[in-house]
């Protein structure tokens, strides 16, 4: 009995062990996400150029700032060049600058803090070709922080100014 349960067993792993998954060869709409077959035969999302997909993976959204600031900090800068260069290669897109701070200040003193941070990578993008009339700026203060805490870690996130694609210019 026990060889004939080794065999069997022997048998299926054997079997198992030949058989190839089948390969996907269409597109799937999943949702709003269409995905493309890859090498693999698995199917992966696939980027719109210019989408908020696209920023973020490709380029970064978001630059961060030092306690009680609004200058721009050196990692900022490499992030606004990457972004400035991408809003030239989609020269369609329009975009939101918003601008956010920590949970610490008043809430009229963080909502301005928000603006001149938003502001102040508006400028930059500017300064680099990007045309003013692409982008917004709105100040959400620390109404939307990214990350909830009240300790340096989650503070140092939370001070930032991020593009957000509102869509093609018409």
């Amino acid at each position: 009995m026990r060889v004939k349960v080794f065999g069997l067993l022997a048998a299926l792993l054997l079997a198992a062990g030949c058989t190839e998954p089948a390969k996907q060869d269409t597109t799937v709409d999943t949702g709003g996400q269409t995905t493309a077959p890859t090498d693999s035969g698995t199917a992966g999302p696939s980027i719109v150029p210019g989408s908020q997909e696209d920023l973020v993976v490709n380029v970064g959204d978001r630059v961060f700032f030092d306690f009680d600031k609004s200058d721009l900090r050196p990692d900022a800068i490499e992030t606004l060049n990457r972004q400035a260069s991408w809003m030239k290669t989609n020269a369609s897109v329009m975009v939101n600058v918003e601008g956010h701070a920590d949970e610490r200040g008043t809430r009229e003193y963080n909502l301005a803090l928000g603006d001149r941070r938003a502001s102040s990578a508006k400028q930059y993008l500017q300064s680099m070709g990007v045309a003013g009339s692409r982008m917004e700026t709105i100040s959400y203060g620390k109404e939307r922080p990214a990350v909830l805490g009240s300790n340096e870690a989650a503070w140092a996130q939370n001070r930032r100014a991020v593009m957000v694609v509102k869509g093609a210019a018409s």
